[in-house]
């Protein structure tokens, strides 16, 4: 299972150097649902490379980070949104459109969520608290919300959480305009996307919230693990 990076200036010791790394709940949360964690920092992409990666993986999940560069999806930044990472923009989007040509199981968490949107042509709010009026999505200092989502029936989300979950969440962008051929899988109570998926056979779901934060339930874990060993298997 492959698992995107960020690539940040990181203090370790004496050290402080640019490094890709990632938090470990991520890659404990698909340990723990039984799979094979690879992380996959971000590098020069194009699709020959990103294809050759994608070889050697049987799931990818992208996960959360700062926000994306306003220009991929049509706008010019938001004074509250973050300096770009291009390089990582490029890589993810690079690894993703390969991973959909070929049927490969998709999880996206966070920022995973907003990139499969753009990814798809859709849009983004850049700043919650603007389109909301409060912050509540984002309390800061690294505490995550808990805040109630109720789920779409039908959808593959519902089959897996059931009616409701309680998120976690820590994000003040949101999807706006939702991509074409994408569903949305869940709702909170103030209206925002919290979760996407593309219809069909193929596992491709993303979420708004962060289940890496909560991982006395599994069940996302597990089905991104499942779907894995099932393209594995064909």
């Amino acid at each position: 299972m492959g698992l995107t990076t960020y690539l940040e200036q990181v203090q370790t010791g004496i050290w402080h150097v640019p490094a890709g790394y990632l938090p470990a709940d991520y890659f404990e949360g698909v340990s723990m649902a039984g799979g094979i964690a690879v992380l996959l920092p971000p590098q020069p992409a194009d699709a020959e490379v990103a294809s050759r990666v994608l070889d050697r993986l049987d799931g990818l999940v992208i996960t959360g980070g700062y926000d994306l560069d306003p220009a991929s999806y049509g706008q010019q930044p938001h004074p509250t949104t973050d300096q770009p990472r291009t390089a990582r923009d490029a890589w993810e989007f690079a690894l993703l459109g390969g991973a959909l040509d070929r049927g490969l199981p998709v999880l996206g968490i966070c920022r995973g969520a907003q990139v499969l949107n753009v990814a798809f042509g859709g849009t983004l709010h850049q700043h919650l608290p603007d389109v909301l009026g409060h912050g509540g999505h984002r309390a800061g200092n690294a505490n995550f919300t808990a805040l109630p989502v109720r789920t779409v029936p039908g959808t593959r989300l519902a089959a897996l959480l059931g009616e409701t979950v309680e998120a976690r969440c820590y994000h003040h962008q949101a999807v706006a305009e939702v991509g074409a051929g994408l569903v949305v899988s869940a709702w909170d109570a103030d209206g925002v996307v919290e979760a996407l998926e593309a219809p069909g056979d193929n596992f491709v779901l993303a979420v708004q919230w962060h289940p890496e934060q909560y991982l006395d339930d599994l069940r996302l874990f597990h089905a991104i693990v499942a779907a894995a060993r099932s393209y594995a298997g064909r």
